[in-house]
């Protein structure tokens, strides 16, 4: 699984750079972060109510594709503020030895 975020972690860096004209990374980045951001909060929000639609249908297609388009723009959002998947992905497995309640009360201090 890491191995896809790698990959479009580095796919996504180098279309930072493109033309805005021929790249839709190129032209979020080019329209700052608060553009990127307005897409991650757009995109939040239609997984929630497309999970939610799931709930009800029981078929999760439209779910699976809304929480892509999310993870997409929240890696758009990463790159354009200098990080990497990878340290999202360092960040999840530092977590692995606690529990989600220490978790967040390890969240209290910051």
């Amino acid at each position: 699984m890491s191995d896809v975020l790698t990959q479009l972690g580095v796919i996504l860096e180098e279309r930072k750079n493109a033309s805005s004209e021929s790249s839709y990374v190129a032209s979020l980045h080019a329209k700052g972060l608060n553009k990127i951001l307005e897409k991650v909060g757009e995109e939040s929000v239609e997984a929630i109510i497309a999970a939610k639609d799931a709930k009800h249908s029981g078929d999760n297609k439209e779910v699976i594709y809304e929480t892509a388009d999310l993870w997409f723009h929240s890696l758009v959002m990463l790159s354009h503020l200098g990080e990497s998947p990878q340290a999202v992905l360092d960040e999840l497995a530092r977590r692995f030895d606690m529990s989600g309640l220490e978790e967040k009360a390890s969240r209290t201090n910051k």
